[in-house]
C-alpha cells in the first residue's frame, strides 16, 4: 500500500469516527426501568430511570439493571462501529478497528 492509499485510509477513518461520535444506539432494560443512549465512540450520552423502581429497600435491582444496561448499550456501540469501520475494511476483522 502506497502512501497515498494510506493517508486516504486514515482520512476516511478519521471521517467515519466523527460520525460515530455523532451517531447514538439506545437500549432499555427491566421492561423500561432504565433507558441508555450511548454515542458510537462508547460515550455514554444520557441515562433515564423510571423513578418508580427507586427503592431504597432495593438498591441491588437498580444496580444490577444498570450493569445490564451498560454492558448492553456498550455492545451495541462496538457493533455499530464495527458495521461503519467494516466499509474500509471488507469486513475484515482488524485489531484496534
Amino acid at each position: 500500500m502506497n502512501q497515498k492509499m494510506m493517508r486516504d485510509l486514515q482520512n476516511k477513518m478519521m471521517k467515519i469516527q466523527e460520525q460515530l461520535a455523532e451517531e447514538t444506539v439506545e437500549t432499555t432494560v427491566g421492561g423500561g426501568a432504565v433507558t441508555m443512549v450511548m454515542n458510537g465512540q462508547q460515550q455514554l450520552q444520557s441515562v433515564r430511570i423510571d423513578p418508580s423502581i427507586v427503592d431504597p429497600e432495593d438498591v441491588e435491582t437498580l444496580e444490577d439493571l444498570m450493569v445490564a444496561g451498560v454492558n448492553e448499550v456498550i455492545a451495541r456501540s462496538q457493533e455499530l462501529a464495527t458495521q461503519r469501520m467494516g466499509v474500509l475494511t471488507g469486513g475484515l476483522k482488524i485489531p484496534g478497528m
